[in-house]
């Protein structure tokens, strides 16, 4: 059997990611949207998320923030210092390593960011059940998949 073509049991999960995948996209233009409002870009939004929410005792470079947002090395330094020229974080170099800079989250920052993570988690504790119900029809089908293959 081919599968590169979707079989008659496949329909429902080509629906369901269809599902799922609108579901995060309306999350993600929510967030989107939210940024604007509080008067950020959405990757400074970002930003601020990953500097703020990261582990304790992780020092939070360019390079970290970089691949937590899957952007280039330069792409993130002009993100940082618009982000730095709007007072949103601060950025010291390393004592342990010249080379390397910590980023840290201002007070102004952690307002914004405080707004903002208030409001995600109000839309993500609506839209929780529908993804977690896509998720686990995901599963089945997989599991399913699974089964049928080792038989």
């Amino acid at each position: 059997m081919d599968s590169r073509f979707p079989t008659a049991g496949s329909e429902e999960l080509l629906r369901t990611l269809a599902d799922f995948r609108f579901e995060l996209r309306r999350f993600l233009h929510f967030s989107e949207s939210a940024a604007i409002a509080a008067g950020l870009q959405p990757q400074q939004h970002q930003l601020l998320l990953q500097v703020a929410g990261a582990p304790e005792g992780t020092d939070v470079t360019i390079a970290y923030a970089a691949a937590r947002l899957e952007l280039k090395h330069n792409s993130t330094v002009e993100l940082v210092d618009r982000s730095e020229r709007e007072g949103l974080l601060t950025r010291t170099a390393d004592s342990g390593d010249r080379r390397r800079a910590i980023l840290r989250v201002t007070r102004k920052g952690r307002q914004v960011l405080g707004r903002l993570s208030s409001d995600h988690a109000r839309e993500l504790n609506e839209l929780g059940p529908r993804l977690a119900k896509s998720l686990r029809l995901i599963g089945r089908h997989t599991e399913s998949a699974s089964a049928a293959v080792m038989q």
